[in-house]
């Protein structure tokens, strides 16, 4: 059971001293130079592929892992299917504790929230487009605003493919879902829906 270590700063000039002093013990220490909301970091994937269970992942502070909410519960969630552990030391989150993984609920409840609040401003001016493109139709004009949403199309044996690496632990979820390009909810519905299928069959 190893304690590994992951360090990001964004630019090269940055030093990773703090962090590495913070990390002191943990073999190996992953180290990303780059942006946070870049998820496909590559020693993110390769720390992310790496662990194995019963190993524990440590970071200096959440930002260092993620940049978003949505996206460090991907990643938690992802680690701890793979039966790892995430500790971050300055906000003293630990998730094989009953506080750490209290925590982890709450932020859980806090990304759904920021999703229905972006989902209701997506509606609202859905419905203002709808009533405006409505009113040029009555004048005798075309309308403009609204063209509905353009469903993402993926070839089913590409999906067949990636996924089967993805189950195979061949690659992570991120990469997977940079290969077919969906985002994380259509990625895990539409994998829902492939292995209803596939079950029934």
């Amino acid at each position: 059971m190893a304690r590994v270590g992951y360090i990001r700063i964004s630019t090269a000039e940055q030093n990773t001293a703090r962090q590495e002093t913070a990390l002191e013990g943990c073999s190996p220490v992953f180290c990303d130079v780059c942006s946070g909301k870049d998820r496909n970091r590559p020693e993110l994937q390769k720390m992310l592929t790496y662990v194995r269970t019963g190993d524990t992942v440590i970071v200096e502070s959440f930002s260092r892992l993620a940049r978003s909410t949505t996206d460090l519960l991907e990643i938690v969630a992802f680690l701890r299917q793979k039966g790892v552990e995430v500790v971050s030391l300055k906000e003293n989150f630990d998730t094989t504790t009953p506080a750490g993984r209290l925590m982890l609920t709450m932020f859980a409840a806090l990304a759904e929230f920021e999703r229905e609040t972006i989902l209701e401003r997506q509606r609202e001016g859905i419905r203002a487009a709808k009533k405006e493109d409505a009113e040029r139709i009555a004048n005798g004009l075309a309308p403009v605003k609204y063209r509905g949403r353009v469903p993402v199309r993926v070839d089913p044996e590409q999906f067949k493919k990636e996924y089967g690496a993805w189950k195979a632990g061949k690659q992570t979820a991120t990469a997977t879902m940079k290969k077919l390009n969906l985002s994380a909810t259509t990625f895990y519905r539409r994998v829902k829906e492939y292995e209803k299928k596939k079950g029934g069959n």
